[in-house]
């Protein structure tokens, strides 16, 4: 790969670093004006062991969370293993026997399947007589307005999803606009059907977050956007107080809610995650648009365009080719911090229904934010390129995947 191409990628991309720039410097502003409203200081960072009572830092955590998206209430813990752990803890919470609840951007994350029952599973909520039911998307990756607004108007859907982020589906993410128009159709069919958004891999990519434009609920993972690379574990629920509640009480045990749950040392490190948060996503974003450029012109199909509008920090990129999908995330393993001499291969992994190959070369275990690249092996063969703490870093692994990609010709 020639240092010229290099350098006409990097000249074409810069108006768009700009633009994400200015998106890093609000979002900054919104965190950094929490931490002054809530006093930060050294005693927040204090953790608790046992039942966790009186947690001064959790709960301010959770004040700070409060603000910044806009919410009633929060739940924001370390007990939370993963994204999917926390949409699971929220979908319990809030549905009861009989009730219905609707996707409404087709099929969710492989990963919920076995929760919602469309895979078999003795604890899903199929069990206990929750029905399921989507209404795909339509050509173009647009809401079915029409159909949501016709299903929804039957006033018998007790929770509506939608899933911010692309998953595994060969999609771009919602634009804050996008969802607002969706959010809108539910709220006018029935303004008493519950909205939760899934707001992994989104947040801090646009100025506005989905309470924002009407959401009831969203959830997230801390080892994602919103924990900045140095929050080593952990979830985040932040919507409607009663709801919240309801989820606490299935967090827990009812009755316990949100006023027990140790921290160790995980307060500092949730607060620190937290404030470098829109800092690092900016640099995701970076990478994934060097990415796109890079690739694009290397002949590949690529979603979102470079010089396109961001809703996530996944870049799409499609080989077509088995072999081609799987050299790519081994080169971005290969140019990895951690793990580097390991040669990542396609396994049945938990919660999926093909193979996966995943490259994920970081210092937490599974972190999204740090650089990642996976997908199903299953045409058209996706490879999903996510994360990444240092534009410099990233721009290096992407060089030297590609690099191995040409090697194959």
């Amino acid at each position: 790969m020639n240092k010229e191409l290099i350098e006409e990628v990097e000249l074409e991309i810069q108006s768009e670093f700009r633009k994400n720039e200015e998106i890093e410097l609000f979002n900054s502003n919104k965190v950094m004006n929490a931490f002054k409203k809530y006093k930060i200081n050294e005693a927040h960072f204090a953790g608790t062991t046992g039942y966790g009572y009186n947690d001064l830092g959790r709960e301010t955590i959770e004040n700070v969370f409060t603000d910044i998206f806009k919410a009633e209430d929060a739940l924001v813990r370390m007990q939370f293993i993963s994204g999917t752990h926390t949409i699971a803890t929220t979908l319990f919470g809030i549905l009861r026997p009989g009730d219905t609840v609707l996707s409404i951007n087709g099929k969710p994350y492989d990963t919920l399947d076995e929760t919602l029952g469309i895979r078999e599973n003795p604890s899903s909520l199929k069990v206990y007589g929750i029905k399921y039911e989507q209404i795909d998307l339509l050509p173009g990756n647009k809401f079915d307005l029409e159909q949501i607004k016709k299903r929804v108007s039957e006033k018998n859907v007790k929770l509506v999803i939608m899933q911010r982020s692309r998953g595994y589906a060969y999609r771009d993410a919602f634009l804050i606009d996008e969802m607002a128009e969706a959010i809108k159709t539910v709220k006018d069919a029935d303004s008493n059907a519950i909205i939760m958004v899934d707001n992994c891999y989104g947040e801090f990519t646009e100025e506005r977050e989905p309470i924002e434009i009407g959401a009831d609920v969203i959830v997230g993972s801390l080892i994602k956007n919103i924990g900045g690379g140095i929050a080593p574990t952990g979830g985040y629920i932040v919507g409607r107080k009663d709801l919240i509640e309801l989820i606490s009480d299935r967090y827990s045990a009812p009755g316990l809610g949100k006023e027990g749950g140790a921290t160790f040392d995980f307060n500092r490190k949730a607060l620190q995650g937290l404030f470098m948060a829109p800092h690092i996503v900016c640099e995701a974003k970076k990478i994934g648009i060097f990415a796109a450029r890079l690739l694009e012109k290397l002949g590949y199909e690529v979603s979102p365009k470079y010089n396109e509008r961001r809703s996530d920090i996944v870049e799409m990129i499609k080989f077509e080719d088995p072999e081609k999908l799987i050299k790519f995330c081994q080169g971005i393993q290969f140019n990895s911090p951690v793990d580097s001499n390991v040669t990542p291969e396609p396994w049945d992994m938990p919660g999926y229904d093909s193979p996966v190959i995943m490259a994920s070369g970081s210092f937490t275990s599974g972190s999204s934010i740090e650089l990642s690249c996976d997908g199903p092996v299953r045409p058209p063969y996706v490879a999903y390129l996510q994360g990444g703490m240092t534009y410099a870093y990233g721009k290096l692994a992407v060089i030297n995947a590609a690099k191995m990609l040409e090697e194959m010709n």
